[in-house]
């Protein structure tokens, strides 16, 4: 695959979480209730949205960064904070009683899958590069 569009398939987690980081400063109501849930008040509302805000610009930085800078490690590090997440939204209905939240859960898998493959491959891109 050509290292380019391999780049810019890559990145585009980090685009989408970018997106959402966004929305958090400009449109949080649309935002939170895009995740299921309402915008807080009070002291509510300000942790609400630094730490779901700080998530997705944690996680679209180091995905951005880790591409432009062939760093497999960074998208490996999302890949595990959004693994986790998963698994913290199936214990949340296993022993808290929330809803089931499944698209939540696949939308996570499928970038946890997409992240790690694109971590290898790009470790194999830098390997070719350095015996060259």
């Amino acid at each position: 695959m050509n290292p380019t569009l391999f780049k810019i398939i890559a990145i585009m987690p980090g685009i989408a979480l970018l997106q959402n980081a966004f929305l958090f400063l400009v449109q949080p109501s649309k935002v939170v209730a895009d995740l299921g849930m309402p915008l807080l008040d009070g002291i509510g509302r300000s942790t609400q949205l630094a730490d779901l805000g700080a998530f997705f610009v944690f996680s679209a930085t180091l995905i951005i960064y880790g591409v432009i800078k062939s760093k497999s490690g960074c998208l490996r590090a999302v890949a595990l904070l959004l693994g986790i997440a998963a698994v913290l939204r199936v214990l949340a209905w296993v022993a808290h009683g929330a809803d089931l939240a499944t698209t939540f859960i696949a939308v996570e898998i499928v970038l946890v899958v997409w992240l790690v493959a694109s971590a290898a491959y790009m470790d194999k891109l830098v390997q070719a590069e350095e015996n060259s």
